[in-house]
């Protein structure tokens, strides 16, 4: 007989259904629908026994009624009003567990891991996290987008919270927690121009640089907004400019490095070439997903030449040992105090410490600056050579480094003329 019963249960194919873990809390919601219709109680994918009525038990037995005439939901109909609500906050956990295995995969940065948690827990989940799937709709996300709003985030941010909350809406649809997800607004990012030094700001840098070194000027202890340092936030050794700042703005112009590179680039990361060319091979440790070697100008070969041999002198010119401030262990302070000392400079100089886009000058302005010149005075270089050599892509370099071109920067390639080949002469042409 309980094969009999079983028999026409697999005919009628998947009932409604609930999982073995959540029975003992569902079992209330449960007994309306086992009245109507039998509920297959699963253990992973396979249902392991039914739950069914008295009466749909006798009908069954006595062959009333056949499996196929019972009537069933569908699988996720069912689900959808049994299975307790999931949230935004155990969904963002799903979303961690996923990219943390990414980056065990070698597929996702741990850094970009680390900035996606705080995302996360800074204004998403604050807005979002108690919600059930069902209540992630346009208002709330319209109320996440005001949060962002009064925190003054800018349009790039925004945009990449609105990137997050998509991967979580894409996850939840995966899981099948969720069946349509609402649509996210569309947020118009503004590209301003990155940052960078003209020729004759950059000679002022130089200029400047050399002066405060050659007369071991004293930084003086003044905050930006002024008013005298109750303690001074640089080590009291860096208040006199060292030479290494001076070989910093000749060499991240004459290279493409960023900052970061600047911050852990040792002596087994450089290679001095020479041939047709002389240049620096710069094998880098991979950055923002671009791994290969950066090739400088020549310039930069007789500054690395400078730096070894001081670094020689002061024993530290083993290949572990880094290029720029050596003897500085802690590498944040290292590039914290390098852009000390050019704001230091830029006042000095007398230039602005923000551009005309009101954007702050940093380091990565002399990287801006070197890409910048290439584009003005490299003759016939090509973007994507650039771009690769710089690691990064030729969109980056069209948005916001070619853009800031103007036809009065190259007037004179402007008004070249091809010169016209001559036609060789019939004895020439035999």
């Amino acid at each position: 007989m309980v094969n009999h019963v079983y028999g026409h249960l697999i005919q009628a194919g998947a009932p409604c259904s609930v999982r073995l873990d959540k029975l003992q809390a569902l079992i209330p919601s449960l007994m309306s629908v086992i009245a109507r219709e039998p509920v297959a109680v699963l253990q992973g994918e396979s249902a392991c026994f039914y739950l069914i009525s008295p009466e749909i038990l006798g009908r069954l037995v006595q062959g009333e009624v056949s499996g196929s005439q019972v009537q069933l939901f569908e699988r996720e109909e069912a689900l959808q009003g049994l299975a307790q609500p999931h949230t935004v906050q155990e969904l963002s956990d799903e979303l961690m567990a996923e990219e943390l295995a990414r980056v065990q995969r070698g597929a996702f940065s741990e850094a970009s891991l680390h900035i996606l948690r705080n995302r996360l827990d800074r204004h998403i989940l604050p807005v979002l996290g108690s919600l059930t799937m069902e209540q992630v709709n346009r208002h709330a996300i319209a109320r996440l987008v005001q949060r962002l709003s009064d925190e003054k985030v800018s349009a790039t941010t925004m945009s990449q919270y609105m990137v997050i909350v998509r991967k979580l809406l894409k996850l939840a649809q995966t899981l099948r927690w969720l069946r349509d997800a609402p649509e996210l607004p569309k947020v118009e990012i503004g590209h301003k121009p990155r940052s960078a030094f003209t020729v004759t700001q950059y000679s002022k840098l130089l200029r400047t640089a050399k002066r405060l070194i050659q007369q071991k000027t004293v930084a003086p202890a003044l905050k930006v907004g002024g008013g005298a340092r109750s303690r001074f936030w640089v080590s009291p050794r860096y208040r006199v400019m060292s030479q290494d700042m001076y070989w910093l703005l000749v060499f991240m112009v004459n290279s493409f490095v960023r900052p970061s590179d600047i911050k852990f680039l040792q002596h087994q990361h450089v290679e001095i070439v020479r041939g047709e060319h002389a240049y620096l091979r710069l094998s880098l440790p991979e950055t923002k997903k671009h791994d290969r070697p950066i090739v400088s100008l020549q310039p930069a070969v007789r500054v690395y030449q400078d730096l070894l041999r001081q670094a020689r002198q002061k024993f530290l010119a083993q290949p572990s040992d880094y290029v720029f401030l050596p003897e500085e262990k802690d590498r944040n302070h290292a590039l914290a105090v390098f852009n000390f000392w050019l704001k230091w400079i830029m006042r000095e100089a007398g230039l602005p410490l923000k551009d005309q886009h009101h954007q702050e000058r940093t380091l990565y302005c002399l990287r801006h600056t070197a890409i910048t010149f290439r584009l003005l005075y490299g003759q016939g270089i090509d973007m994507l050579t650039l771009a690769r050599n710089a690691r990064t892509s030729v969109d980056m370099i069209e948005k916001f480094y070619a853009s800031t071109l103007t036809g009065e920067m190259n007037v004179g390639m402007l008004q070249s003329r091809r010169t016209q080949k001559k036609t060789p002469s019939r004895e020439a042409r035999g």
